[in-house]
């Protein structure tokens, strides 16, 4: 009796270990899951601003659109790959940063000067790099 009762109380001291240990696992899995589901959804919104970035300082040089190549809108696009930066990682942050660096400087520029087309067109091109590395670094 007492040697059923001993292998009773292992089993139920058993079951509550695996028990715990698969609730944890699943707790830490589900919030790595949904951290790198809010990086990838922040990377596919700055790719898309990007995007939205670059076609308005193409309009702004080359079709010399002011109301479609508007410095404003930039500026708010610009601004919003920055927020957007924080809810991924330091590179991309940098790299975004950098990017709003240049354009501070270049944006006056843009519709004449074709060097600062390219130097806006590079750092587009720096934080797209970062965002493709980490989206292929995430689990």
């Amino acid at each position: 009796m007492y040697k059923k009762l001993r292998l009773y109380q292992a089993t139920v001291i058993f079951s509550v270990l695996f028990a715990l240990i698969g609730f944890s696992y699943n707790v830490w899995r589900m919030e790595a899951s949904e951290e790198n589901n809010n990086i990838r959804t922040a990377c596919f919104e700055i790719l898309i601003n990007l995007s939205s970035l670059e076609q308005l300082v193409y309009s702004a040089h080359y079709d010399k659109d002011l109301e479609e190549g508007n410095p404003r809108k930039g500026w708010v696009t610009v601004g919003l790959v920055v927020d957007l930066s924080a809810l991924t990682d330091d590179a991309v942050r940098e790299e975004s940063a950098t990017l709003k660096k240049v354009w501070s400087n270049q944006w006056s520029a843009m519709a004449s000067n074709r060097d600062s087309v390219e130097k806006i067109v590079a750092s587009i091109d720096s934080v797209r790099a970062e965002i493709k590395t980490l989206l292929n670094s995430l689990e």
